[in-house]
């Protein structure tokens, strides 16, 4: 038996986790950044909304010491440059390095890469703010090599590889997407300004406007040495004034040798999932490889987090994890809003977390994903940044860390209706001094950052307080990088207004066990460091994935170094490394745990034959009918439903309904369409008939059923419905088909009781075993009186095609609940059929029926019955 709704699980309470990371202090470390962000009367969050948003990380190796360096970017103030000095030390040395950027506003996201292929890493640092064009221009560190104390110097090149854009920058990717060996630029742009109010006729002419100050832009690589060209358009990459952009992330999600790439997109702009299309241009596929995403995407991140050796995709909001501040900070739902940005090609938008496990590729070659963030246990962390997958505890499983915070909670509500008062009552005498009053009266939060534990089981741990990350922050960017060489990860947090945080990671004391490799990729040409190359690992039945991926979370950067967990067990099997050229190559039996560094030059293009794929299915043109377009609001008659119910079709039945050995296809009434009848023809095509009686009506269930015991199948049909109608509306009037033993239907009429409410089903069910079909009828809901209690149907047959209502004999299935599903199944083998029956906040229930009375025998198979909100039902033996 497989019952489909949602209740609330009893969850054992989970044992506690030992602590594995230890905060350091900047004396300790002798790191003292922190992102200090001091408002103003022209430096404010009502006067630019993203001024919170903070700063990035990036680690790498810079000097060439092999040890992990550190960059900060501060949004107000000069960065910071930190140059690994062993045992979790640190020297500050921006300014001798010349990487402090540009003094004043407003530094954003910041990215390592060996921009021109000489196994030295650069620095790419992007500006945005309301700011002029030559005060926000990206700048293009170059790594000139060590001076003679070993710290590493750089140049401004930005101008002379064409990439000093002047755009509202939140930051930049680097990847190889025409495989041509050197590697090209993403740059995440934002509209500085507020999402404007909008219209359909609005939003079409916005989205099509190309902006390069606030769309996404793509610059492809030139190679040898050459400017970077922008070909965005060229590209089929959308990048209008409406963007809001605020992370990328890179990953093969179709498995097809090409590197694919996500945007996340603020406020209700839609995601972008581009495809790459073998290095010619991108097609974004989001509406039909995504059924749902995140509203108010922030950082994102590409990981394999079940070891299924996909690419899933992880994407942030601002949902918080307790209902008081959810209340607090959350406006109400607004379906027409929702269903606007649905029609405008917004995509359904659900603000939470989301958690897309790749499913791979449909018949038609899409990948598809399914979003389990709420399953999971990742969905609410509040306004988070950063998404960073990583394995930290080393037991061959990525766990999540995710930074979080606001300065101030600017979506208060308490806030934002005194705001409201405040400029209505003030209107035509707002000075700035009030602006900056307002903003200093905004109330503020102190939120911890969270880190979860990966249950090997698609499911996650929160462990945020057991593993030592529960100290409150408001943080933004954030990276991973084994600082201190001993086989596990630290973590690196850029705060406002606080130091930046170092995690020291203890596994290797905590988790002792637990083994770990790193692994150094040596690309060719100038993608030196191996971008966009996959690294399997195998060993005792299992695997794991890891991607060369350098840019991640949120405005920041991760070393090249891949970092790979392998729990307990003694030795790896083999190792597999596919390089974004397409060429791989593989080590096996490896014993030792230790740094192991791959060659592409040393690995082969491997010549794979396409297997034809065999096509189970075809597409039925003549089966095809258009949707209607019927638009209603329930909630505006019942704000208090949990789902609309106006539209519960079409439902689709199969039977032989002219006896020639040929099933066909009934199609029910839905959103102003009429029912039609497929009649089955040889070769598989099918001949429509429409079926008289059934336009205006919703039909919610059908039954071929033979009702006048001639020999063929009839057909009951179940009304459903809300809107605009009342419990003894015409539309809501079951009706009886009877069928000519040739597939020609006719409507009998007054051969049923009167409509008392919508119903959801029914069932073909045998009350006084007369052999007779009787049935039973589920009612839904009673339109504008949910969630009061409608009255399901006992039918008893005639046995003229008559049916006579005896519910009141069976007053406790008569007044059973607001059913969804019901189905009629011998459960126990005895030969006597059970009804079962499940619906919306109720119970499974059960009945027999016995010398004209039912029997409620739920308890007989169940010790507690099932309770929840449950939508469908389906009996099979599966044993």
């Amino acid at each position: 038996m497989f019952l489909f709704g949602c209740q609330k699980s009893k969850e054992s309470a989970e044992a506690s986790e030992p602590q594995l990371f230890s905060l350091l202090s900047p004396e300790q470390t002798q790191v003292n950044f922190q992102n200090n962000i001091q408002e103003g009367l022209n430096t404010n969050v009502l006067m630019y909304e993203y001024f919170y948003n903070g700063g990035g990380v990036a680690t790498g190796d810079l000097n060439g010491d092999g040890k992990e360096d550190m960059y900060f970017s501060s949004n107000l103030e000069a960065n910071h440059l930190y140059i690994n000095e062993g045992n979790l030390k640190f020297k500050e040395v921006a300014q001798q390095a010349g990487v402090m950027g540009r003094p004043g506003p407003w530094k954003t996201g910041v990215s390592f890469v060996d921009i021109n292929g000489d196994n030295k890493l650069d620095i790419y640092l992007c500006y945005s703010g309301n700011l002029p064009p030559e005060k926000k221009r990206n700048q293009l560190f170059i790594n000139q090599g060590n001076d003679a104390s070993g710290i590493p110097t750089f140049k401004d090149e930005a101008a002379l590889y064409g990439l000093d854009s002047p755009s509202n920058s939140t930051h930049a990717v680097f990847f190889d997407y025409d495989r041509d060996q050197d590697l090209d630029m993403i740059l995440v742009n934002h509209n500085p300004k507020s999402l404007p109010v909008l219209d359909e006729s609005s939003t079409a002419d916005l989205l099509n406007k190309p902006d390069e100050n606030s769309g996404i832009q793509f610059f492809v690589n030139p190679g040898k040495g050459g400017k970077f060209i922008n070909q965005t358009k060229a590209l089929g990459i959308q990048s209008s004034t409406l963007s809001y952009g605020l992370a990328v992330g890179i990953s093969d999600v179709n498995q097809d040798g090409w590197p694919d790439f996500y945007v996340s997109n603020d406020y209700t702009i839609p995601d972008y999932l581009y495809i790459n299309q073998a290095g010619k241009s991108f097609v974004n596929t989001i509406n039909s490889s995504i059924g749902h995403m995140s509203h108010f995407s922030m950082g994102n991140d590409i990981a394999d987090v079940n070891n299924d050796l996909l690419p899933d995709i992880f994407t942030l909001d601002m949902l918080p994890e307790d209902n008081l501040r959810q209340k607090l900070l959350m406006s109400p739902d607004n379906y027409e809003k929702y269903d606007f940005n649905v029609k405008v090609g917004f995509g359904h938008q659900i603000m939470r977390n989301m958690l897309q496990l790749n499913l791979g590729q449909n018949a038609s070659g899409n990948t598809m994903f399914s979003e389990v963030g709420q399953l999971a246990g990742i969905s609410n962390t509040d306004w988070s940044w950063s998404a960073l997958f990583a394995d930290y505890d080393n037991d061959g499983w990525k766990d999540l860390f995710v930074s979080n915070g606001y300065l101030r909670d600017y979506t208060n509500l308490d806030f934002l209706k005194y705001m409201g008062d405040y400029v209505q009552n003030n209107q035509n005498s707002i000075q700035r001094e009030n602006v900056l009053e307002l903003v200093q009266k905004m109330p503020a939060s102190n939120v911890s950052n969270y880190i979860f534990k990966n249950k090997k089981d698609a499911t996650f741990k929160n462990v945020t307080a057991d593993w030592g990350i529960d100290m409150p922050t408001n943080s933004n960017g954030a990276a991973y990088a084994d600082l201190d060489g001993d086989g596990d990860l630290e973590l690196i947090v850029n705060n406002i207004n606080k130091p930046a945080s170092i995690y020291e990671n203890k596994s290797n004391e905590v988790y002792k066990e637990n083994k770990s490799i790193s692994i150094d990729l040596h690309g060719l040409g100038e993608n030196t460091q191996g971008a966009g190359a996959s690294v399997s690992i195998f060993q005792n039945g299992q695997a794991q994935v890891v991607y060369a991926n350098m840019y991640r979370g949120y405005q920041s950067s991760m070393s090249p170094r891949l970092h790979v967990g392998l729990g307990n067990l003694a030795k790896m099997d083999s190792i597999k490394v596919v390089w974004n050229s397409g060429k791989s190559q593989t080590i096996k039996g490896i014993k030792e745990f230790k740094n192991i560094s791959f060659f592409e030059k040393d690995a082969k293009l491997i010549q794979t034959k396409e297997h034809e794929k065999k096509s189970y299915f075809a597409r039925a043109e003549s089966l095809i009918l258009s949707p209607g377009n019927n638009p209603v609001n329930d909630f505006k008659r019942q704000t208090q439903l949990v789902n609309p119910l106006s539209f519960v079709g079409p439902v689709l039945k199969s039977a032989d309904v002219n006896q020639d050995g040929l099933s066909d296809i009934f199609v029910g009434a839905s959103q102003g369409n009429q029912a039609h009848l497929f009649i089955q023809k040889n070769g598989g095509q099918f001949r429509s008939v429409g079926i008289s009686g059934s336009e205006g009506f919703e039909d919610s269930d059908a039954l071929f059923v033979d009702v006048d015991a001639d020999g063929d199948l009839d057909l009951y049909v179940a009304s459903g419905g809300y809107a605009n109608l009342e419990a003894t509306s015409t539309y809501l009037q079951d009706r009886i088909f009877i069928n000519d033993g040739k597939g020609n239907f006719s409507l009998s009429k007054n051969k049923l009781p009167n409509p008392n409410g919508s119903h959801s089903c029914v069932t073909q069910i045998d009350l006084n075993g007369d052999k007779l079909p009787d049935l039973f009828v589920g009612a839904r809901v009673i339109p504008g009186q949910y969630p009061q209690v409608p009255q399901s149907q006992l039918l008893l047959n005639q046995g003229n095609g008559k049916f006579l209502d005896v519910s009141k004999n069976y007053p406790e299935i008569q007044s059973v609940g607001m059913v969804t599903d019901a189905d009629f199944k011998d459960l126990n083998g005895d030969r006597k059929p059970e009804l079962v029956i499940v619906g919306e906040f109720m119970p499974l229930q059960i009945f027999n029926f016995d010398k004209g009375k039912s029997i409620n025998v739920t308890k007989t198979f169940f010790d507690e019955s099932p309770a929840g909100l449950w939508n469908a039902l389906w009996i099979e033996d599966l044993n």
